[in-house]
Formats: C-alpha cells, sequence, structure tokens
C-alpha cells in the first residue's frame, strides 16, 4: 500500500493516489540536507519503493503477529512519530473539522486493514493492482469523460488477466479484499483533501493517524495479544511503519515543493510495478505473463485516466474577474 501510501490529497503529506490523488501542495523552496539531491522524482520513486518495501516486510511478520496485528503496529507507531513531530493543536477546531479528520482516520485504518487482509492472502503485485481499481474508478466518475471509458475498459482487461478468467489462480477471499481496500483508499483521498483545508501543515494526518490507531487497537490485541508486546515484533513493527507510513509521507511532501501534482500523479500509477518487485526480491512471489501484463495494463490506464483529467485542467477557460 498503498499507502499511503499514499498515492496515494492535502496540505500534509498523503498516502499514495495512484490515479487521481487529492489536490495537495505545491509550496516552493528546495528540499533539506542531501535529498535534494534525489530530485523531486528521485523523492517519489524513493517514496514508492519504501511504502512497496516496507508491505513486503509486513508480509513477512504476519505469521508472527498476524494481518491486524502489523496494522495496529504501523498505525500506532506511525501516529507516535507523526504527534511528536507535528505537535497539532487541539483547540480551536470546529465540529465539521473533527468529524472530518476522524472519518479520515476510518478510512485510514480501513485502507491498510482491508489490505493487509490482502496480502496476507495473495502476492504483493497483483493485491496493489487490484487495489488501484478505487483510486482509479474516482478518477474515471469524476471525470465524466467519454475517453476514460477506454481506461475503464483497460483496468476491467487487467482485473481479468490477472485472475485468469474466473481468480483461480489467486485466492478468491484475498482478492475480494484488495477492491475494497481500493475504495477505502478512494474515501482516504477525499478525506485527505478535507482534513488538508481544515488543518495547517500535517496536523490533520497525524491526529486521523492517531484516530485509526486507536479503532485498530481492539482489533489487534483480540487477534495478536501479548504478542504485539514482543521485543522482535514491536522493532520490525516500527520498521513497517517507518517504511510504510513516516518515511514516504516526507518524502512526497519534499517532492511536492517542486513537483507539479499531475506529474507526481503519473509517477505513482507505478506503484503495481514496485509492488511486485518488492514481492520477487523480499517474498520470492513470481509472476506469470498473464499477471505480469495484467499489471501493465492497469498501469496504462491509471496514467491515461491522469493525463485525461491533466488534459481537461488545461482546456478550461480561465474565469473573467468580475469588475470592482
Amino acid at each position: 500500500m498503498s499507502t499511503p501510501s499514499t498515492t496515494p490529497g492535502t496540505q500534509a503529506p498523503a498516502a499514495p493516489a495512484t490515479s487521481a490523488p487529492a489536490a495537495r501542495p505545491t509550496g516552493r523552496g528546495p528540499a533539506p540536507g542531501g535529498l535534494a539531491a534525489l530530485g523531486p522524482v528521485g523523492l517519489v520513486l524513493a517514496g514508492g519503493i519504501s511504502v512497496q518495501f516496507g508491505g513486503a516486510l509486513a508480509v513477512t511478520l504476519m505469521p508472527r503477529a498476524g494481518a491486524l496485528g502489523i496494522v495496529t503496529l504501523r498505525l500506532a507507531v506511525a501516529a507516535v512519530v507523526l504527534l511528536l513531530v507535528c505537535r497539532p493543536g487541539l483547540r480551536g477546531h470546529s465540529r465539521a473539522d473533527w468529524g472530518t479528520v476522524i472519518v479520515f482516520g476510518i478510512t485510514m485504518a480501513g485502507m491498510n486493514g482491508l489490505f493487509y487482509q490482502s496480502v496476507a492472502r495473495i502476492p504483493l503485485g497483483p493485491a496493489v493492482t487490484l487495489e488501484v481499481l478505487g483510486p482509479l474508478a474516482l478518477s474515471v466518475l469524476t471525470s465524466r469523460r467519454l475517453v476514460n471509458l477506454l481506461w475503464a475498459g483497460l483496468a476491467l482487461g487487467g482485473v481479468f488477466l490477472l485472475g485468469g478468467g474466473g481468480f483461480d489462480s489467486l485466492d478468491p477471499l484475498g482478492a475480494a479484499f484488495a477492491p475494497a481496500a481500493g475504495g477505502m483508499w478512494a474515501g482516504y483521498i477525499v478525506f485527505s483533501a478535507r482534513t488538508g483545508r481544515r488543518f495547517p501543515q500535517a496536523d490533520g494526518l497525524a491526529l486521523a493517524m492517531a484516530v485509526g490507531a486507536v479503532l485498530f487497537l481492539p482489533l489487534g490485541i483480540i487477534e495478536s495479544g501479548s504478542k504485539l508486546i514482543d521485543p522482535t515484533t514491536l522493532v520490525l513493527g516500527g520498521a513497517v511503519a517507518l517504511l510504510s507510513s513516516v518515511l514516504p509521507y516526507t518524502l512526497e511532501l519534499l517532492a511536492l515543493r517542486r513537483l507539479p501534482a499531475p506529474t507526481f500523479a503519473i509517477l505513482m500509477s507505478l506503484e503495481p510495478a514496485l509492488a511486485a518487485t518488492a514481492g520477487f526480491l523480499i517474498l520470492d512471489q513470481t509472476l506469470s505473463a498473464p499477471q505480469a501484463a495484467a499489471i501493465a495494463l492497469v498501469i496504462a490506464a491509471s496514467m491515461g485516466a491522469v493525463r485525461t483529467q491533466i488534459g481537461r485542467g488545461k482546456r478550461k477557460p480561465h474565469p473573467v474577474p468580475a469588475e470592482p
């Protein structure tokens, strides 16, 4: 994952939104320290690699603490780090502000929980490919252009190939969890943007992460119990949180200071390929030729949908300012 992670719409760094990320900040200014040497494209790719290799590490931890336990550790550690770094203010926010950040946290928890249930059953590459359908559907539906039927058709063709005509090669439950996570990802994009408009900097993200961690804690305790406080599991779970949440969010925020949001969205369309690579290198998960073709089709559909949105934005006439 998705993340965020990302990729995937706020003043705060958001999880990656593959094909239709919400509007994100493009404040100018050089990236601090040695990270500037990577350049904005390098930062985005590094963030995507971090997310997917963090996901692969999470899969290796599932026998120790279960999928729900790993999600709990990821959300909890990321929440603690973000709260310490951001130190968000709790006063001066309206009931609508808090309602927005709570829903944002719920979608974040749901997205992570469903996705980890998926990768516990099917390979990482196909899981991310199916998850991407959520943001892609959001892009197609909000665009309302005829050409998006082509991108939807490509995506459906990819899904057909991925399932081998009937998902005989993938665990049906795992294949169902992934697009469900994608649906939560689409909701995450919407509420990420709304939270960013209501909270300064990354305050809303930190608060939403805390909400997600609190909501998921009972599920993690029920499934994993005392395994959650095993020192080795805690350390590795913290590594998952840093790789899958904290580090990619930071890298994306730095990149978006110098990178247009449409370019960022196109780069995030490569997430399924990065996930397949991480699955192969870390988990020894290989893809069949039809599965590789399926991933390529979904990537092409995501990129096409983003390009359509960019073209639509360029053709919109600029409003004429009213006379005083």
